[in-house]
């Protein structure tokens, strides 16, 4: 095998969503995906279930998605589907436009 990156078809599914408690196994978990080749996609998500923190996080396998899987591909995150749509006003707050 060699370190040039990762081969052209994911080990698993394109996309998979991690989840765990928020512990060394887990960071374990999301840094073993990396060293397949998969990618971070958006940020970590953690919860509390009332025992512990519950952490989450969604990795994506680099590439284009071939015709047939391609409406299994998820969006990029926070992407509009619809220009119009975006918001178009700043907040009288802050002055910036989020």
């Amino acid at each position: 095998m060699s370190d040039a990156g990762p081969s052209t078809a994911p080990p698993g599914h394109r996309y998979r969503l991690l989840t765990g408690p928020d512990d060394a196994t887990f960071c374990a978990r999301v840094s073993d995906a990396l060293a397949e080749g998969y990618q971070l996609y958006g940020s970590p998500s953690l919860t509390f279930d009332g025992e512990r923190v519950v952490a989450a996080q969604a990795v994506l396998w680099p590439g284009r998605a071939t015709q047939a899987g391609a409406a299994d591909a998820p969006p990029a995150p926070h992407a509009t589907t619809n220009p119009a749509a975006a918001p178009t006003t700043t907040s009288p707050q802050n002055g910036d436009d989020r």
